[in-house]
């Protein structure tokens, strides 16, 4: 009998964003001169007294298990985070500290989702959302937030898509594609649908320190008890510390649920690595000039990219508010002639821009829009500036 490996397992979609990368990344060692914008990362080092912190924890034997959720000095940190940045009141016992993001999301919908319950995914979304509501028996349910809405979905919306299957909702503000960010009164009418229809949200709030032109960040846990005790709230370091590679991601949630999340992560991995939580720890309690050093430089990109795309030809762009991703509408490419060939579709832009311009980009049909691009500005002004002049390049030469 031949051995058959796991259906669910085959159906994952390989990350997109990181082929891409991986493709731009082999063409530079291969000494090709290519600009990557499909950069998920800030291009800043970890602080030093973060890395400082991490070889003290290495040196003073700091390489043994912790609790599972994370040890109690890092807990007792993201609770004062949580309370004087998001405006939110956790005991430690509601922390869970995780391997990452991911990790954190994996956890979440482990534990909240039955076979067949449905999970809300306003598009555009980020491309692993998905996979994991899959890999945890959930059924992704998409509503699109179309770019007249400013790529944001409206609790109408969110109530129309409710069916007696719907279990949550994923919120990502800053969103990763888009870098729009929810404001109160949009936050206010999703939370009131939340609570009418008892499911819960899953707040994704990753690049919640990246926000621009005066604009504030406000978690939808912090608007009033009832949403609160429905909302998972996910943050990590990686984003706004510059710390992807460290891994740690966490969660403020009921105790119940924190619990449960606990129970399965020391089954799966056991606790998240101890030397970055010692290097977590230093990012939250000490100093926070590298935040607001590396937000100026990226608002300062942010600005720059906007104003050359909008006056190239054939593409457009809203300003986003956050995160460091500009989300580009290229659909009126589609029916342009490049080399006798209609360019037809995001794919095909893409691989014209890689193969011939020496630019990578990431099509946008894995985050729900197949007429979009996402262009990083966590790469230096010398590559966006470079990048830019190429991909203009390409479009004046479209018929």
């Amino acid at each position: 009998m031949a051995l058959t490996l796991s259906k669910k397992a085959m159906a994952v979609k390989p990350s997109s964003t990181l082929s891409i990368t991986a493709k731009a990344n082999e063409l530079k060692a291969n000494g090709i001169d290519v600009v990557g914008f499909g950069a998920g990362e800030p291009d800043f080092n970890t602080p030093d007294n973060i890395c400082e912190a991490a070889k003290k924890s290495i040196d003073n034997g700091f390489t043994k298990y912790t609790p599972v959720p994370g040890t109690l000095e890092l807990r007792k940190a993201i609770c004062n985070k949580f309370k004087n940045f998001n405006n939110l009141y956790y005991e430690p016992e509601q922390i869970v500290v995780s391997n990452g993001g991911k990790h954190s999301l994996t956890n979440i919908f482990s534990v909240i989702l039955n076979p067949g319950d449905e999970v809300i995914i306003p598009s555009p979304y980020w491309l692993s959302y998905p996979e994991i509501v899959r890999l945890a028996d959930g059924v992704p349910v998409y509503v699109r937030a179309e770019k007249a809405q400013n790529y944001k979905i409206t609790a109408q919306q969110i109530e129309d898509a409710c069916t007696d299957r719907t279990k949550a909702l994923i919120l990502n503000s800053p969103n990763n594609p888009s870098g729009m960010v929810y404001s109160k009164e949009e936050l206010e009418a999703i939370a009131k649908v939340a609570v009418e229809k008892d499911f819960y949200v899953v707040s994704d709030e990753m690049y919640e320190h990246l926000i621009y032109g005066g604009e504030t960040h406000i978690s939808i846990a912090s608007l009033n008890e009832e949403i609160y005790k429905r909302t998972i709230t996910c943050s990590g370091v990686s984003k706004s510390y510059s710390m992807t590679g460290w891994r740690i991601g966490y969660t403020g949630s009921t105790k119940e649920i924190a619990k449960l999340m606990s129970s399965v992560q020391s089954h799966q991995t056991s606790n998240p690595n101890s030397i970055a939580q010692k290097a977590a720890y230093e990012a939250l309690v000490g100093t926070q000039d590298f935040v607001c050093a590396m937000k100026t430089e990226f608002e300062k990109r942010l600005n720059y990219m906007t104003e050359r795309i909008e006056a190239m030809k054939h593409i457009s762009v809203l300003k986003p508010k956050g995160a460091f991703y500009l989300f580009v509408d290229i659909g009126k490419t589609f029916d342009k002639t490049y080399k006798d060939r209609k360019v037809e579709n995001v794919g095909n832009l893409a691989k014209i821009l890689i193969e011939d311009y020496k630019v990578a980009v990431i099509p946008c049909n894995d985050f729900g829009f197949d007429d979009h691009i996402r262009l990083s500005y966590a790469i230096s002004m010398e590559s966006i500036k470079k990048g830019l002049d190429r991909i203009e390049e390409f479009l004046d030469v479209l018929e």
